[in-house]
């Protein structure tokens, strides 16, 4: 199985962390895509730490642009493309 997280909320962290923990220890592949406001989260250590385990993590570039401003992104940087991408990868999605 392979579980793809869109984080479009700022306050998802809370969220993301555990569940993305949890597919780690059960060998589970899952992925990030950030987008809206949603990359606000990537200002926190927690998620930065928990994304290394991602099989792919990506933020909306003009999300970034918007929320985070000239900052560089700790993930790869994309576009609603990548997201569609991702989404063709996956078998289950999470909306946060």
């Amino acid at each position: 199985m392979n579980i793809l997280f869109e984080v479009s909320s700022g306050d998802a962290a809370d969220v993301l962390v555990p569940l993305a923990r949890a597919c780690d220890r059960n060998a589970v592949a899952w992925s990030c895509f950030f987008t809206g406001d949603g990359v606000k989260t990537l200002a926190r250590d927690d998620v930065l730490a928990t994304v290394t385990g991602a099989a792919k993590a990506a933020a909306c570039e003009v999300s970034w642009e918007r929320y985070m401003g000239e900052k560089p992104c700790p993930v790869e940087i994309g576009s609603q493309t990548n997201n569609s991408a991702m989404v063709g990868d996956t078998d289950k999605i999470i909306s946060l």
